[in-house]
């Protein structure tokens, strides 16, 4: 259980670094657009930082793996959400994004919540925390194909909005809750894919794996989540859009994911109180933090 809460935090701290050097590669190239994609992808791949990041998120990927075969759905997310203390305080370093006393409340609240989910985990006993293998494959459909066409609708939404000139400047606040849902996607299917990691019968598990649709979802998740967080994270504060965008995967996540492969929580009543109270708060202290960028436009960024 222990080495996959540090898996968790390994996670957190590649995540923020991957984040932070592709929002930072991004600050020198051109505007970039879900509209041309390939001209996208050509921009970033040249940049050396922004390859940094992306393998810095690849391996906060194959971390995340290891999470999730160690540890029930809603505890990893209480334990990704701390990562935003991280990103935030490197962004604040290399990005130049300040932080405002209500944000730094906030960062304190969410350690305050890391712990107490830390705290009610069990590692064995008889009421030792389930952690789900599998989930229905029609289940898992109806779950994630209609939170895919959401997302990918908000995005575009977003996008018509943006290029109306008379309109004010986007919060990125549909951004993130757009890529949000494809990532909450995303999460479910490295979980389905960790349950089918196994050191004996590799090749059985390997066409089970291609048999079930987690493979397939993450392809979709990765190809559009590329194209669409980047194009949102060149246009907003990643201390702004990530807390949004890691609030709604969590939430996705820990509510549909608990009940599409039958984890349950904790029996203890003071486990329970701290596992739900735990994630509740990080949950809230990410909501009510401000969604508006009030802070001024650095002349080094690039206008959208």
């Amino acid at each position: 259980m222990w080495w996959g809460v540090g898996a968790a935090l390994l996670a957190n701290v590649l995540y923020s670094a991957g984040f932070v050097l592709e929002k930072r590669a991004l600050g020198a190239l051109p505007e970039v657009t879900v509209r041309r994609p390939a001209r996208l992808l050509r921009l970033v791949l040249g940049s050396p930082l922004w390859i940094g990041g992306s393998l810095a998120l690849a391996a906060g990927f194959a971390a995340q793996l290891a999470v999730y075969r160690t540890l029930p759905i809603a505890a990893a997310q209480g334990l990704f959400v701390s990562g935003l203390v991280l990103l935030v305080l490197l962004s604040a370093r290399l990005l130049g994004e300040e932080t405002s006393g209500r944000e730094r409340y906030a960062l304190g609240a969410i350690l305050l919540a890391l712990l107490m989910v830390v705290l009610s985990l069990r590692e064995s006993g008889a009421d030792a925390d389930t952690v789900g293998r599998d989930a229905p494959y029609p289940l898992i459909l109806l779950v994630c194909v209609p939170a895919l066409a959401a997302g990918v609708w908000l995005y575009s939404s977003a996008e018509r909005n943006a290029r109306h000139r008379h309109r004010l400047p986007t919060t990125g606040v549909e951004y993130g809750v757009a890529v949000g849902l494809l990532y909450g996607v995303s999460s479910l299917a490295v979980k389905g894919v960790s349950s089918h990691l196994t050191t004996s019968g590799v090749g059985a598990s390997a066409v089970a794996l291609l048999r079930s649709p987690y493979p397939y979802l993450l392809l979709f998740t990765g190809a559009f989540g590329l194209v669409m967080s980047q194009a949102a994270l060149q246009r907003c504060r990643a201390s702004l859009i990530v807390p949004v965008c890691t609030t709604v995967t969590c939430l996705f996540t820990a509510v549909l994911g608990t009940l599409s492969f039958g984890e349950e929580l904790p029996d203890e009543p003071l486990r329970l109180a701290l596992r739900v109270l735990g994630t509740v708060l990080a949950v809230t202290v990410l909501l009510a933090m401000p969604k508006h960028d009030t802070a001024p436009r650095s002349p080094a960024t690039p206008r959208s």
